[in-house]
C-alpha cells in the first residue's frame, strides 16, 4: 500500500513538474518605451493557469513576435508609427533562469513592421511591412544576432477599397511546410504574393513561377497557414469576414473553398484578424474583433474543406491573435483594446473551446506564442 501511495505520489509531482515547463510570451502595444512591453507567463497545462515569470522594458509596440526553431531566441518586430522607424529585434531566453535578455535590432524598412518568421535552420529572419507594403530578409548568426538585411522588395498595387487598400498593405511572411517557399497575404492588393526560398544564397528570396495569388476584390487577406498534412493551406481575410481554403500542390495554390467566418446577423465590420489549425489536423479557428469579437470554429473535411461547426466568445474586445499550445489541449487569445488574455481549454473531440480560470490583464496585448521546454 506505501509502496503504491509512493508511485502516486512521484506521478503526481512529475505532473506538476512537467505542467510548469510550458511559457507563453506576450507581445502588445505599450505605445511608451518605458513601460513593460514583452511579457513571459508560465502556463499550468493542467489547471489553464497563467503566472507571470518576467517582463521586459524599452521597446515600443512590439506587436507581434516569433520563436527560433530551438526556443533560445525570440524575434519582435517594433511599430513606431514613424516614417522609417520601425525595427525587428532579438532577445535571448532562458527558460531555467526564467530570463529574457536583448541583443539586438535592425531596421525594418518600414514604419509598421507586424509580422516575422524564422527559417527552420535558424539563420533567416523575414519581415512584412503593412504601411509600405514590403518585405526584408535578414541573416541571424548562431548568437541570435539579427544582421541588416540583404533583400527588400517594396510593392505598390491597391485594389477596390479605397480607405484601407490605397496601397499594398503585406500583412503576413509564412514559410511553406518544407521551407522552400514563403507566402505573403497583402491585404491591400488582395493578393497573396508567394516567392521561392533559397536558404543557401546570400539572397534567398527568389521568384516563384506562381508570384502570386488573387483573392476576392475587397477581402483583404491578413494571415496565413497550413495543414499539418502540408496538402492544404488556409488564408483568412480582415474585410472580406472569410476564409479560403486551397489545395496545395506542386508549389502552387489551387482555392477550393470560401467560407464566412462571421454569423449570418454581420454583414460589414469583421476584422476577421487570426487564423490556426490545431495539431491533430482536425479543426481550423479563426478570430473576429469588429462587430463581433468570437472565434469561429470548423472542422476540416477529407478533401480540406470546412464546415462550421460553432463559435467562441473572446470575452474581450479587439481580439487580434491568439494560438494553441502544441498538445492542441489550450487556446489562449490576447484582444488588445480591452487588454484581455483568456485562456480556454480545447475539446479534442468535438474542437469546441471552454473558457478555464480568469481573465489576464495586459496592456495593449496584441500576439501570444506557446512554447514546451
Amino acid at each position: 500500500m506505501k509502496k503504491t501511495l509512493s508511485l502516486i505520489s512521484l506521478f503526481l509531482i512529475y505532473i506538476h513538474l512537467y505542467s510548469q515547463n510550458t511559457f507563453v510570451f506576450f507581445g502588445s502595444f505599450n505605445r511608451d518605451k518605458t513601460t513593460e512591453g514583452i511579457y513571459v507567463y508560465l502556463l499550468d497545462t493542467i489547471k489553464g493557469k497563467l503566472s507571470k515569470v518576467t517582463s521586459l522594458k524599452g521597446i515600443l509596440n512590439p506587436s507581434f513576435l516569433t520563436l527560433s526553431p530551438d526556443g533560445q531566441y525570440m524575434y519582435a518586430c517594433t511599430e513606431s508609427k514613424t516614417p522609417g522607424a520601425g525595427s525587428v529585434s532579438s532577445f535571448r531566453f532562458d527558460p531555467k533562469n526564467k530570463k529574457l535578455t536583448f541583443i539586438n535590432s535592425q531596421k525594418s524598412g518600414g514604419e509598421n513592421p507586424v509580422y516575422v518568421s524564422v527559417h527552420k535552420n535558424g539563420r533567416w529572419l523575414v519581415n512584412a511591412n503593412y504601411t509600405e507594403g514590403s518585405v526584408s530578409a535578414y541573416p541571424i548568426s548562431g548568437n541570435g544576432t539579427i544582421h541588416p538585411a540583404v533583400q527588400n522588395f517594396q510593392f505598390s498595387e491597391g485594389s477596390i477599397n479605397k480607405d484601407r487598400q490605397d496601397r499594398s498593405h503585406v500583412h503576413a511572411a509564412v514559410f511553406s511546410p518544407d521551407f522552400t517557399q514563403i507566402f505573403f497575404p497583402d491585404l491591400g492588393a488582395d493578393r497573396i504574393r508567394m516567392y521561392n526560398f533559397e536558404n543557401d544564397s546570400t539572397e534567398p528570396l527568389q521568384p516563384a513561377k506562381q508570384s502570386f495569388v488573387a483573392t476576392t476584390l475587397g477581402s483583404g487577406p491578413r494571415h496565413f497557414t497550413f495543414h499539418p498534412n502540408g496538402k492544404f493551406a488556409y488564408c483568412i481575410e480582415e474585410l472580406g469576414g472569410a476564409v479560403i481554403a486551397y489545395r496545395y500542390d506542386n508549389s502552387s495554390l489551387e482555392s477550393i473553398q470560401r467560407i464566412n467566418t462571421h454569423t449570418d446577423q454581420y454583414k460589414e465590420d469583421f476584422e476577421s484578424s487570426d487564423v490556426h489549425i490545431s495539431p491533430d489536423g482536425r479543426f481550423l479557428y479563426a478570430s473576429n474583433r469588429g462587430a463581433e469579437n468570437n472565434i469561429a470554429v470548423f472542422s476540416i473535411l477529407e478533401d480540406g474543406t470546412l464546415k462550421n461547426i460553432g463559435y467562441q466568445p473572446t470575452f474581450g474586445k479587439q481580439a487580434r491573435l491568439f494560438a494553441l499550445d502544441e498538445s492542441g489541449k489550450f487556446l489562449i487569445v490576447t484582444s488588445a483594446s480591452s487588454g484581455d488574455v483568456v485562456v480556454f481549454k480545447r475539446n479534442p473531440e468535438t474542437g469546441l473551446l471552454k473558457k478555464v480560470g480568469r481573465k489576464t490583464k495586459i496592456y495593449g496585448a496584441s500576439c501570444v506564442k506557446i512554447r514546451k521546454y
